[in-house]
């Protein structure tokens, strides 16, 4: 799944340390979804629309097979 995390969070002048305090997870965790190389929790993924204020949809992009 793609996402638009990076983007994003340039947006919103956040570094990734202060996204990663913002959501309550690791810096490794914020690099990892950037990355594209790991999937967030559905809780994570609601967690970063407020921070964000959007839709969940408008962060990532589901690819299908």
């Amino acid at each position: 799944m793609k996402n638009n995390i990076k983007d994003m969070r340039a947006k919103h002048n956040l570094t990734q340390d202060e996204l990663a305090e913002r959501l309550e997870v690791s810096r490794q965790t914020i690099i990892s979804l950037e990355k594209g190389r790991y999937n967030p929790s559905i809780m994570l993924a609601f967690k970063l629309s407020r921070v964000f204020k959007c839709q969940i949809e408008d962060i990532f992009i589901y690819e299908e097979d």
